[in-house]
């Protein structure tokens, strides 16, 4: 619900969304939240995080992150039925997304080719793992052998430790990102065309500018790029490091000389500027080791929040290491909305997000729990495509609708 003088921003936008697990969903978040009208369609026992909801109500905090303001259809595309059910949809939307295996929507009939067919002013974003085109293109696709293939383990760690995965499913949300941009290209170019088009993300591909760090190390040696741990990743910038404090770890970043001059301030050892070994971050780079210990021998006498308070007085980029309960607990995003705590139908009270993408003076729709399977069915049928009750109903028999009504108990 939004404001009766006031419209969302993609009001009038309606989004079939067949994403599964973070990429996809992710995705059609960001659009339901704008103000889309998201038709989150599922198969009948429902997508992978879905079913994580029954071991415990942690477990299913991330589906009802992902897939609030959506409304639920669960269809058996392996039905005729279902599958002319999708296509009769698509017909009548602005936007299809999608992230299964490429080919696995034209083997059910309701492939880019089939719907363009249908509807010439459909936007078909499809995201996979290595695209739609390619040798490796039917390789299998997960956010952690992404972070494999796309060589963000490589340069994750330390450099006398094996490859490390990034502890957040970075992949997957970095591209389910860049669909959301496709998407939203996509209808801009429509305003003036009315054409639809197919947009393409490929999570190896937009994995590979977030390293741009590391990869400076490749094009000045033509070596694999190096395990920095919490060191910068081109090696380019010092004091660059996570420093041990006396009640846990802080973070601080010197990119120009006014940081290091501030940091000087901030420790109390203003000699330190004219130490020939720090004048510059060249010298600094040099001697890395004797100034982490430097830095390291001033932050482990004090605690976090003096560390950062001193820094932030110098103009210091510096932050605490906090833990994920920490955050979940933070004034900051409480007090500007980010998080909410909300009693979910299904799930209890639990911890969400809004949308991180701000829209000032924009009407912002209510929040809306995630739906049960197949909440919507009879719903987006009837309003959408205009079927009667009873035919809603043969569907149902048919298999080719499914819902579930069951509520989750741990």
């Amino acid at each position: 619900m939004v404001s009766e003088t006031q419209s969302a921003p993609l009001a009038g936008i309606t989004v079939l969304d067949l994403g599964q697990v973070y990429q996809g969903p992710y995705a059609g978040f960001l659009l339901a939240q704008a103000g889309a009208d998201v038709i989150k369609i599922e198969p009948p026992r429902g997508e992978p995080v879905r079913h994580r909801a029954r071991i415990s109500r942690g477990n299913a905090v991330p589906f009802a992150m992902l897939n609030a303001n959506k409304r639920n259809v669960s269809l058996d595309l392996k039905t005729e039925e279902g599958a002319a059910l999708l296509r009769a949809l698509a017909a009548r939307a602005d936007v299809l997304l999608e992230n299964y295996a490429p080919g696995v929507l034209d083997r059910l009939g309701a492939g880019y080719e089939t719907l363009r067919e249908i509807n010439p002013g459909l936007i078909y974003a499809s995201a996979s793992g290595y695209g739609l085109s390619g040798p490796d293109r039917d390789n299998l696709a997960m956010d952690l052998t992404i972070q494999a293939a796309s060589g963000i383990m490589s340069v994750t760690g330390f450099p006398d430790g094996p490859p490390v995965k990034a502890g957040p499913a970075i992949t997957d949300f970095i591209s389910g990102v860049h669909l959301y941009a496709g998407i939203l290209t996509a209808l801009y170019e429509r305003k003036t065309t009315g054409r639809g088009r197919l947009v393409e993300i490929a999570m190896v591909e937009t994995a590979y500018p977030a390293m741009a760090s590391n990869l400076a190390d490749v094009f000045n040696s033509q070596a694999p790029a190096p395990r920095t741990g919490n060191r910068h990743g081109g090696l380019a910038e010092a004091p660059y490091n996570v420093y041990p404090a006396a009640d846990g770890h802080v973070a601080i970043i010197s990119v120009n000389e006014n940081h290091w001059t501030g940091l000087t301030r901030a420790m109390e050892r203003p000699e330190l500027d004219d130490d020939p070994r720090f004048a510059a971050v060249r010298d600094r780079l040099a001697h890395i080791d004797a100034l982490d210990a430097l830095v390291s021998a001033w932050t482990e006498t004090l605690p976090r929040a003096e560390i950062v308070a001193r820094c932030k007085a110098a103009k210091v980029p510096c932050a605490a290491v906090r833990d994920l309960l920490e955050v979940t607990r933070d004034p900051h995003l409480h007090a500007r909305g980010m998080l909410r705590e909300i009693a979910h139908p299904e799930y209890g009270d639990i911890l969400v997000h809004r949308s991180p993408v701000i829209l000032h003076d924009a009407a912002v729709p209510d929040y809306v729990p995630s739906a049960r399977l197949g909440e919507h069915n009879a719903d987006v049928l009837a309003s959408v495509l205009g079927l009667s009750s009873p035919e809603i109903e043969a569907l149902a028999r048919a298999g080719a609708i499914v819902s579930s009504q069951e509520p989750q108990t741990w």
